[in-house]
């Protein structure tokens, strides 16, 4: 009798679902979830015969969060190229003789999203292998490269130390954010903490205890609290002796000031002397630098921006089409016109397609599956299609895909950008199924705490039955 009921009690559904034409499995998860379905978007299609195999208000504007940042680096590729590099200017402000600079040091930033420590380890080497040693002056920083306006860090979601919200900057260095390390002392009792890269104009206020406990709970206990100009940190709270080592990646400084704390601790470690301060100015129009630093490629770059959705990259990326294109200073306005622009050249504009910074970390961004769609089938037509799928995130492999499509069907079968934010989940890109059929797929879901779990529940289901086709 139970199994009878059991069974009467499924055949709603599984009308529903065939009534709807959404695959039983992505139906059972909307009705487990109680997900309406005018909250979702879908469209699939096979790359090949241009057939639909799945539509759902495929034209109803969506907020897609972080996918959107296929279309910024589509754009940057068709428009800048697959070998497009950045560069980062370095000038002698005065003379040299026997290894020392008389006068000040300039760097010229052109916006490379990926100067990283190691990159300007690499920089400054090569700087030292032009013969200097002593820089008698100070260090310039010239980031007009970009006209970025003043802006709240923690304005999106009040975190303003997380790196995601970090702002974008013509000398971007290590995305401006540090990484300290937390051991404990058991003799001691005392926490000692770490900052890599060491940056000697970032002051650490160590006040951590420690507690009896398991290495876990958000942040381990950890309180920070910046100061105003945030170069002090203070570490509050009580730190568990069951961790053997805990790491947290924070934003510190401003742009400026990191880049020299950087470069001084750097330099010095390298074996230079600096003893200088830093200031705000322009390079000369009139000579040549001594040194022209190039970046990664962009095509390497834009498998950072998308398979691990790095924000300052993309929001880089938006800065700089409008400096190629239009002329320095870059601004956000004008490098989302260029995106605007592109789409409109090529016939994939949309009347509900927003835009506000590139990165899709917005409350405002809109577009729709099908706009997405259209583009995700230009983008296989071109010439850099490889270096654009190679961009994405693996399904169980890699990148943000790593975890959220970790079963074994779709293990490899498909390169996605993921996107999420309160109440968003999407995915965006292409996928193979298990005969060899290539597909386009698009996913948006807006709705309450749909990216609490759900939405990768979702996408999973329509992944797996896809993988069947």
């Amino acid at each position: 009798m139970r199994r009878l009921l059991t069974l009467f009690l499924l055949i709603p559904s599984v009308l529903a679902a065939e009534e709807s034409g959404l695959p039983f499995g992505l139906r059972s998860v909307l009705e487990l979830r109680q997900i309406p379905e005018q909250n979702l978007s879908i469209l699939v299609r096979d790359i090949d015969s241009g057939d639909t195999l799945l539509e759902l208000n495929a034209e109803v504007p969506r907020n897609p969060a972080s996918t959107i940042k296929l279309v910024t680096t589509l754009v940057a590729l068709d428009t800048l190229g697959p070998a497009y590099q950045w560069k980062t200017d370095i000038y002698a402000m005065g003379e040299l003789s026997n290894g020392r600079l008389d006068g000040d040091l300039l760097i010229k930033g052109h916006g490379d999203p990926f100067l990283v420590t190691d990159r300007v380890w690499q920089m400054l080497r090569r700087l030292r292998q032009l013969g200097i040693q002593d820089i008698s002056g100070d260090l310039i920083l010239d980031d007009s490269f970009f006209d970025v306006a003043d802006s709240d860090p923690g304005a999106f979601d009040n975190q303003p130390l997380r790196a995601y919200n970090v702002t974008p900057s013509a000398l971007l260095m290590n995305f401006k954010v540090v990484r300290y390390f937390f051991e404990p002392d058991i003799d001691a009792n005392a926490v000692h903490v770490q900052v890599d890269p060491p940056l000697g104009n970032l002051e650490i206020n160590n006040q951590l205890r420690l507690r009896n406990g398991s290495c876990r709970g958000y942040q381990r206990g950890i309180s920070i609290t910046p100061n105003e100009a945030i170069d002090k940190m203070t570490f509050d709270g009580r730190f568990p002796n069951g961790c053997r080592r805990y790491a947290m990646d924070r934003t510190a400084l401003d742009h400026a000031a990191f880049a020299f704390g950087l470069f001084v601790s750097l330099w010095r470690e390298s074996g230079g002397r600096f003893d200088g301060l830093w200031q705000h100015g322009a390079a000369p129009e009139d000579e040549d630098p001594i040194l022209s630093f190039e970046s990664l490629p962009l095509a390497d770059q834009i498998s950072r921006i998308n398979k691990f959705s790095n924000n300052v990259m993309s929001r880089q990326l938006v800065y700089t089409l409008d400096a190629e294109i239009n002329g320095a200073p870059g601004t956000e306005a004008g490098g989302v016109a260029v995106i605007e622009n592109w789409l409109a050249s090529r016939g994939l504009e949309s009347e509900h397609f927003v835009m506000d910074n590139g990165s899709g970390l917005s409350r405002e961004s809109r577009m729709t599956a099908l706009q997405f769609t259209e583009i995700l089938d230009h983008a296989w037509q071109q010439t850099y299609m490889p270096e654009f799928l190679s961009s994405m995130s693996l399904s169980g492999l890699d990148g943000t895909g790593r975890r959220r499509f970790d079963d074994r069907l779709l293990e490899g079968q498909a390169h996605l950008k993921t996107g999420s934010l309160d109440h968003v989940s999407a995915i965006a890109g292409y996928m193979q199924s298990r005969s060899g059929r290539r597909f386009s797929v698009v996913m948006m879901q807006n709705h309450e705490d749909i990216h609490r779990g759900p939405g990768d529940e979702g996408h999973i289901a329509l992944l797996k039955w896809l993988y069947e086709q």
